[in-house]
């Protein structure tokens, strides 16, 4: 199904207006006028189709060479299973797909879900705990709730669908025994087969894969009025909730990475908005987007965490004192270094703004969206980097150490750059990360400024034009390279969970499962941007 079928002359204007600038040059966006209504709404429809048929393209050749498998190699049209075997890609693409009204996809997926054989992994392989519940766990759980919710005439195979509910539990069931541990911290690495942990973690588990956990099994919970899985992963979270040692938290709410198993202390005192910490400041503010009743506790977890980042970690490159980055931390000292995946920060503060009532986070939200919209307009590609650096005060120095001879500095060959762009690379990969788009997203339902329509639109544009390979889309090199370099032969699912459909909606009108600028949400989106209904609106719910 299309959005919206345009006469070819309207099409022809709209293609003409809205395309990015050539991917070796630095694209050019518009303005916006700051309402996003009437005349935008004919241009919203056409993008928001381009984007289904980009979801088609990878969609198609996913099935054609890789379904059941978990991941599409589009270069040599084979596959891989990164995730189980257990078809990661169909899964992930599950809610997107009924978001985007697309019955064919949607039937094969639904039909697909309840053959998973959960107790058995592709190769006996080690599974992650986090990466199967965010996933699968996650995708499960929306499906099922857009299909009994808001597009349940989508819902083709009522048999299938009601078993959704249960396929989620059986796999809850299977990776609970990670949770069997004398603290109740669960290790991540698991092998579901004879029920075994990977003994190389050290007995460690990370914030954000001990605590990405509690949406998703909260709402398994909710959903079964049962309250084993929810009690699981909350008592994993107290740890994070009340952190000991007191050196672990350096900083009012913002807490170490590492945690030990056995006694559930902290290890260490650094951290950040980064991969590895990420999630777990996120769902601190969703739990409580989710139910505010009981998770008020939660929400001030979240505020005390913000409210240290715009105090303590808002960091303003030297060149560039206009943009603003939020830094890493060792302790008290700052490491001014960021990545693509900590660029979903601008959403969840916007996102806490609207929830909150409080502008100056949603204020904060923005200048970090529009930070991180420059590490995108300022590559050859118009695409952002895997991890960047910057410099304050003394250009030559990468961090706040006061021995500057162990920063890198500005590399030379990056002296002209960081000069303009307020950043110098290094990581250049892009693997189809989302969270830029992400935060663009949050932005333009805040504000309904067109300025983040285009935004999202001309990121689009450059990710379909640049990573387009073979039978689908495949991860870059390098994104200050004409054409971002050489391709690594992988379609991550993420891809059709997060990065088209969170292009899709910015373009798309209000509706149930969108989030609402009142504060007000009937859903929540989980990290792997699967919405979830909120507890309030759950009839299960006492």
């Amino acid at each position: 199904m299309k959005v919206s079928t345009l006469p070819l002359a309207t099409a022809a204007t709209l293609i003409q207006s809205s395309l990015a600038a050539p991917a070796s040059q630095p694209p050019s966006y518009s303005g916006g006028s700051g309402n996003g209504t009437s005349g935008s709404d004919a241009l919203a429809a056409y993008r928001a189709g381009q984007v289904q048929d980009a979801f088609l393209t990878a969609w198609n050749g996913y099935f054609t060479y890789a379904f059941p498998n978990d991941e599409l190699h589009p270069i040599s049209n084979t596959f891989s299973n990164s995730f189980g075997g257990w078809g990661a890609s169909a899964v992930d693409a599950f809610s997107t797909a009924i978001v985007m009204e697309l019955p064919d996809v949607i039937d094969t997926i639904l039909n697909y879900i309840p053959t998973i054989n959960f107790h058995q992994t592709a190769g006996g392989e080690e599974v992650s705990l986090f990466e199967t519940t965010i996933r699968y766990l996650g995708g499960i759980l929306a499906g099922h709730d857009l299909l009994t919710g808001p597009l349940s005439q989508y819902a083709s195979n009522t048999t299938a669908v009601n078993a959704l509910l249960g396929k989620a539990q059986e796999l809850a069931d299977v990776l609970k025994f990670a949770f069997n541990t004398t603290t109740g911290i669960p290790h991540n690495g698991l092998f579901v087969e004879n029920q075994t942990y990977d003994t190389s973690d050290g007995n460690t588990n990370g914030i954000a894969t001990i605590g990405t956990l509690v949406l998703e099994w909260t709402h398994l919970s909710d959903l079964l009025a049962d309250t084993q899985y929810a009690d699981l992963t909350q008592k994993a979270e107290s740890y994070l909730l009340n952190p000991s040692p007191a050196t672990s938290q350096p900083f009012p709410g913002l807490i170490g990475t590492n945690v030990n198993i056995t006694s559930g202390q902290f290890l260490d005192a650094s951290g950040g908005w980064v991969g590895g910490d990420d999630s777990f400041y996120e769902y601190l503010l969703k739990m409580y987007v989710y139910d505010p009743t009981r998770f008020s506790s939660y929400r001030d977890r979240w505020i005390a965490a913000a409210d240290s980042t715009i105090q303590y970690l808002a960091s303003h490159p030297s060149s560039r004192p206009d943009l603003t980055f939020v830094a890493e931390f060792e302790g008290t000292n700052l490491i001014y270094q960021s990545e693509h995946l900590a660029c979903f920060d601008g959403g969840n503060f916007i996102l806490g703004g609207l929830v909150l009532g409080e502008q100056k986070y949603t204020d904060f939200g923005l200048a970090l969206v529009a930070g991180c919209e420059d590490t995108y307009n300022s590559t050859l590609t118009g695409i952002g980097p895997e991890v960047f650096q910057w410099t304050v005060g003394n250009a030559n120095a990468s961090c706040s150490d006061p021995d500057t001879t162990s920063c890198a500095g500005v590399p030379a060959d990056q002296a002209a750059f960081y000069e303009r762009a307020g950043f110098y690379i290094t990581n250049s990969d892009y693997i189809l990360r989302p969270e830029v788009i992400e935060s663009f997203y949050y932005a333009y339902r805040a504000t309904k400024d067109q300025k983040y329509r285009d935004w999202a639109w001309n990121a689009f544009v450059n990710i379909n034009t640049t990573t387009r390979a073979g039978s689908g889309y495949a991860e870059l090199t390098n994104v200050n390279a004409p054409g971002g370099g050489t391709k690594n032969d992988f379609q991550d699912s993420f891809l059709f969970a997060e990065v088209l459909k969170y292009s899709y909606l910015i373009q798309r009108p209000d509706a149930e499962y969108q989030v609402n600028d009142d504060g007000q949400n009937f859903f929540v989106f989980n990290t792997e941007a699967h919405p979830f209904q909120v507890a309030r609106t759950n009839a299960s719910v006492s």
